[in-house]
């Protein structure tokens, strides 16, 4: 019985470290778009620092935990969020008056 719950826990745990790659993938197509129409309109910097802040959260739980599937997909999200944040303040749109 402890043997099958180690094991269901186990293939848990690899969904949940997929997700969170899965999260981290999400970012691409918005910092691209960024990157490629040099502009930012309509991202919210607010939104995305605070992701970037959550993400960074995560990762220090997960190393304190020893937990490397929540560590290093946090790690991965905080990369490509942290991209689309970083594109945000470069390109960010300004007024003109």
């Amino acid at each position: 019985m402890v043997e099958s719950i180690n094991s269901v826990a186990k293939v848990v745990a690899y969904i949940f470290g997929a997700g969170l790659i899965a999260n981290a993938i999400l970012f691409i197509s918005q910092a691209w778009r960024i990157f490629k129409t040099k502009s930012s309109k309509g991202v919210s910097l607010l939104t995305f620092g605070g992701f970037c802040v959550l993400q960074l959260t995560g990762i220090l739980h997960g190393y304190f935990q020893d937990d490397p599937y929540l560590m290093y997909g946090m790690l991965a999200s905080f990369l490509t969020c942290g991209t689309v944040t970083i594109l945000a303040v470069i390109y960010k749109e300004r007024v003109h008056t």
